[in-house]
């Protein structure tokens, strides 16, 4: 029978392809006051750091989905941004605020991303090799790792003096209108890098995705593919976290988006659709937000609160692979 869908998922990508085209457009031209030799790439840098944030996060998600076959758990959700945190809030404790800010940002992301997947590796590896855990045993696992790191992260900060705490602070939150432009050349070397990995191994995502056991039976080397995805994962996460700072539920968002609109389960249409989701997420909502609100609100904020609800309402369904 033919397909009765009038959005085929090649369609779908282009609606989507031309809707994050709109939105970069618009930001990079709405509103604009001065010569173009200077808006344009003022401009341009932000959406630059906001393309690699989008692709950062839509990939990381739906590879993390993947290898924990679970539609409803995010690298955030399971106690990255906390070890983000963490590692932030041990950095100043132990050099102290000045020393980080001398540091080379380039090496500083560096030694974040060595520790991150370090981390990532030895924990997920624990979660998510041994087997097929419920819904409930992975997010109480999460919300375990997430609240040690919260912690210890919390105790560090309360014996910290106070004027580092402060400039602690501003290193904590995501914030979209404030991002850190000089890791961008690092961050598309790493991002480069990551994809470049995952190309060569892509043809293992839709095998992975029936299960442990299926990939297994038919000659996939699971936890060979499961750790390497992990430690791309980490990668990702780093770049987006070092770029803007943590944004638990966003990933989520974008990746079930994809899954909704889309109708597949293919990786060929899942990670774009995420990465254009997440484009149009960040460039539109960020324009909506200085050109409306004139900077009267928290792009972060509003991605929280619609992914918290989101989750909620996954949770309660028991959307769950």
């Amino acid at each position: 029978m033919p397909d009765a869908r009038i959005l085929t998922p090649g369609r779908v990508l282009l609606l989507l392809a031309l809707g994050a085209a709109l939105a970069v457009a618009l930001f990079m031209t709405l509103g604009a006051r001065g010569p173009w030799s200077f808006v344009l790439p003022f401009r341009g840098t932000k959406v630059a750091v906001m393309l690699l944030v989008a692709y950062a996060i839509g990939v990381s998600t739906v590879l993390f989905q993947t290898v924990t076959n679970n539609r409803i758990l995010t690298p955030g959700i399971m106690g990255f941004d906390w070890l983000y945190m963490l590692i932030q809030t041990w950095t100043v404790f132990v050099f102290g605020s000045a020393a980080v800010a001398a540091f080379d940002p380039r090496l500083r992301f560096a030694g974040e991303v060595a520790v991150m997947v370090a981390f990532s590796v030895l924990l997920f590896r624990a979660l998510f090799s041994s087997g097929r855990r419920s819904l409930h045993q992975l997010v109480l696992a999460g919300v375990v790792f997430g609240v040690f790191f919260r912690s210890l992260s919390g105790f560090l900060q309360r014996v910290i003096d106070p004027s580092e705490f402060a400039i602690l602070q501003d290193r904590l939150f995501a914030s979209f209108n404030r991002m850190d432009t000089g890791l961008l050349a690092a961050a598309a070397v790493a991002v480069a890098g990551a994809s470049l990995v995952a190309w060569r191994v892509g043809h293992t995502f839709d095998v992975l995705a029936l299960g442990r056991e299926r990939a297994i039976n038919l000659g996939v080397d699971h936890r060979r593919a499961v750790s390497l995805i992990l430690v791309l994962v980490a990668v990702l996460v780093s770049v987006s976290t070092a770029l803007v700072g943590p944004v638990t539920f966003f990933g989520l968002m974008v990746a079930s988006l994809a899954h909704l609109l889309t109708g597949s389960s293919r990786h060929r249409v899942l990670l774009p659709a995420a990465v254009l989701l997440g484009v149009i997420g960040l460039v539109g909502g960020q324009m909506i937000l200085e050109r409306v609100f004139a900077f009267d609100g928290n792009l972060r904020v509003v991605i929280e609160f619609l992914g918290g609800i989101l989750f909620i309402i996954l949770l309660l369904r028991g959307s769950a692979r």
